[in-house]
């Protein structure tokens, strides 16, 4: 095996667990990140570190600053903006595919987490559950790959900037919506459900537009 091959087995878990902790949110936005440090933990040389935060940073999770060295990035307003637009494609699309293969047990499913959601007063409850409750709904979309990019894309946009989200909508306006877009999918009619899925989404980029700018 060749020194380049074995560094890139090497790094592997090391990228695995940093990128891990931060979708989960255990390395916040704009905290740094010690070669060393990482080094010791992980009980390998800063080599194979290196080779990892240079993939995290490939795939948008990490920025190198000069005499900073690796911290993990923190996205622009522009950005966040620019993903809830993707969103928008995106989960259209997986709902437009998804709702033709809705059975019975989907709905129930998608009902107990709005019931949860109704009774919950954390934001970080609300928060997990509307990703469980949109993912509820596109599950039965039959298309893996565009499940993939939604899970791509939710991890992009990381746990922080979701909470933002979820306090800049509040509880009332998405738990409203989520119930319509619900009741359209029971009875299914498509076209009405898409239809209420990207105003739902681009009210909350509308919304959270504002609270960016006045930050």
């Amino acid at each position: 095996m060749s020194g380049n091959k074995a560094t890139q087995v090497t790094a592997e878990p090391i990228y695995d667990a940093l990128k891990s902790a931060i979708m989960a949110g255990d390395l916040l936005p704009g905290e740094p990140l010690r070669q060393d440090e990482i080094a010791r933990n992980h009980g390998v040389s800063k080599i194979p570190v290196r080779e990892a935060l240079l993939r995290l940073e490939v795939d948008g999770f990490v920025t190198f600053r000069k005499n900073k060295g690796a911290t993990v990035r923190e996205l622009t307003p522009h950005e966040i903006l620019n993903l809830l637009d993707i969103r928008v494609a995106l989960e259209c699309k997986a709902l437009e595919l998804a709702i033709p293969h809705m059975v019975h047990s989907d709905f129930d499913k998608a009902d107990r987490i709005l019931a949860e959601y109704g009774e919950s007063t954390d934001i970080s409850t609300w928060s997990d559950l509307n990703v469980r409750f949109h993912q509820a709904l596109y599950d039965p979309c039959d298309n893996p790959l565009l499940l993939q990019m939604i899970d791509d894309l939710r991890a992009r946009i990381g746990p922080v900037t979701r909470l933002l989200v979820t306090e800049t909508s509040g509880l009332e306006r998405p738990h409203q919506e989520h119930r319509r877009i619900l009741d359209a999918c029971k009875a299914g009619e498509v076209e009405k459900a898409v239809d209420l899925m990207r105003q739902h989404i681009e009210t909350t980029k509308k919304e959270t537009a504002a609270r960016l700018r006045r930050r």
